[in-house]
């Protein structure tokens, strides 16, 4: 009797979870098209920022017209799409690209796509705090030049940048042209050097509401934040940074080569 008590639940059961395992299916199935669907839009992959109509695109993905709705979705809710009436789909954002790859300003990264300005909002010697001091090399509360800048191309709000710099480099950044030209183009002018190698680490962090303000983001959405230590050709640690982007208008990518493995 209990082995009969127990299958008739399950039979009872079996209509709900049998929905329940199609809905997530679908759900998952139509992350799977948005991925595919937002690497097209961010590599130009519909000229004119037109999508193909929903039957096109169920047809080109093998996908049935629930989830391209559902991925459609998706990425109107990231702010890439919209549909307009009598149009349908379309690109409204576009994502610029930073490299991870070599070590460069924002000037020079996205000089193909627009002007970068900077406005200067902070710039003046404080003490090092110890995390700060460690990563420079200097002694624990000696001054640095501390620097935070709104980056923007074309006046489109792109980063919040909070930068540490020792005060025999930032002493001559302080009669500088901050504004229009990148600090690590004045870092290798004032110290005669190029700069070699930088440590860099990225995450997603919220966006507090000092942030958010700034950039001009809803608060509490999601920002990339870039951590960088640069450094000059002969190893010294020069500039350390504190980068919070836009999620919604930059988009991080790299070459990546795998290092040669020996076998057991």
């Amino acid at each position: 009797m209990p082995a009969e008590r127990t299958r008739e639940r399950n039979r009872e059961h079996a209509p709900p979870l049998a929905a329940a395992r199609r809905r997530r299916l679908r759900a998952d199935q139509a992350r799977q098209l948005a991925d595919l669907l937002r690497h097209q839009i961010l590599t130009g992959g519909f000229p004119g920022g037109a999508l193909p109509l929903e039957d096109a695109l169920g047809a080109d993905y093998g996908a049935s017209r629930n989830t391209v709705r559902l991925a459609l979705g998706l990425l109107r809710a990231e702010g890439l799409v919209e549909r307009q009436p009598g149009v349908g789909t379309v690109v409204v954002a576009e994502k610029y690209p930073h490299g991870l790859d070599r070590l460069q300003g924002l000037a020079e990264t996205l000089k193909e796509h627009g002007r970068v300005t900077n406005e200067v909002r902070t710039v003046g010697p404080v003490p090092a705090p110890a995390c700060v001091a460690d990563r420079l090399g200097v002694p624990v509360r000696t001054d640095v030049l501390y620097v935070e800048r709104l980056r923007q191309l074309d006046g489109l709000p792109l980063s919040l940048d909070l930068t540490y710099l020792p005060m025999d480099i930032g002493a001559e950044l302080l009669g500088a042209d901050l504004e229009n030209t990148d600090v690590f183009r004045l870092i290798e002018k004032i110290t005669g050097q190029r700069l070699g190698t930088a440590e860099i680490t990225v995450e997603a962090v919220n966006a507090d509401a000092h942030s958010a303000a700034v950039l001009q983001a809803p608060r509490g959405a999601a920002v990339l934040m870039l951590e960088r230590l640069s450094h000059l050709a002969d190893g010294r640690p020069v500039d350390l940074e504190f980068i919070r982007f836009r999620g919604d208008r930059i988009t991080m990518s790299g070459l990546l080569r795998r290092s040669a493995q020996t076998t057991a």
